[in-house]
């Protein structure tokens, strides 16, 4: 696919893909979905990848949020023109964000501006979001006549806890980079000439000492163990991954290589195929 409304970039093992419409305050698109969708597929084809970070082009937003160009019917296809077979139209940002949620790679959000409606909801399943000083955020849905969206009432009360997901939602305000970080929305703040600096050594520190299977699977469990009803669940998935993982060639390196006093060269990788330590989990289908 060419991209029109992204850029693409695979530099020292980390892409980077960077919102891009800079003239629009990057706002989310249709094409933007789509565009997205498909770096991340690259993303995950990629063994080179070991990580990814997330920014928007130009100083003012990361992502402004839905394009409101088309005026009052800008949602009334429900934010995508892409229908379940019943024909219930899917929720772009939705989509986006479950797609960031199956990537086999570390995500890391490199929020260099305004961050707003689905220009907020789309980082929550990121792992990491590192912030400008500058950047604002705000989950403006009900100021819209809207709800949120890209699964958001899932991730954002286990980011930040309930109390604080009600507050930015019922209300609807734009707040700063400062309280993103004093709530947990946020891991860090830098100047703008720092930001993506620190999300790249952020990605090198990952690229360069792990086991990309490790990592992988870890992304998993962590994710789907949040919804866990009981820790034996965890148990079990953990039981799971150490038995294979032992196993592997991958943890002799690892134990090798540190006994060794050498850096690591992990054999195993992503596009091998994980092993499946989640027997009993069916992913929910939209009906």
């Amino acid at each position: 696919m060419e991209y029109s409304e992204i850029l693409y970039d695979v530099t020292d093992s980390v892409a980077t893909i960077t919102l891009h419409r800079p003239e629009r305050m990057n706002a989310f698109t249709g094409t933007m979905m789509r565009e997205v969708i498909d770096a991340f597929d690259r993303v995950d084809a990629d063994d080179d990848v070991r990580a990814v970070i997330v920014t928007g082009s130009g100083d003012r937003a990361f992502c402004a949020g839905a394009d409101l160009a088309g005026g009052g019917e800008t949602f009334a296809k429900g934010g995508s023109d892409i229908q379940t077979d019943a024909g219930v139209p899917r929720d772009g940002g939705g989509m986006v964000s479950l797609r960031i949620f199956d990537c086999t790679k570390p995500v890391i959000g490199a929020i260099n501006g305004a961050s707003v409606g689905v220009g907020v909801t789309m980082t929550l399943p990121m792992d990491f979001r590192l912030a400008s000083e500058t950047a604002k955020f705000g989950f403006v849905f009900a100021r819209r006549g809207i709800v949120p969206e890209a699964c958001s009432s899932w991730f954002l009360p286990r980011l930040v806890g309930i109390s604080t997901a009600t507050e930015w939602c019922f209300t609807g305000r734009v707040f700063p980079a400062t309280e993103a970080l004093e709530r947990g929305l946020v891991r860090s703040l830098h100047a703008p000439d720092e930001l993506l600096p620190a999300a790249r050594e952020l990605a090198r520190e990952i690229a360069e000492n792990t086991a990309p299977v490790s990592v992988a699977l870890t992304r998993q469990m962590l994710w789907r163990m949040l919804g866990a009803s009981h820790p034996m669940e965890a148990h079990q998935v953990d039981s799971r991954g150490i038995l294979s993982r032992g196993a592997s060639a991958d943890a002799r390196e690892g134990v090798e290589s540190f006994l060794e006093k050498r850096t690591p060269v992990y054999p195993v990788k992503v596009s091998d195929g994980l092993p499946d330590i989640f027997p009993d989990y069916e992913e929910p289908k939209f009906k």
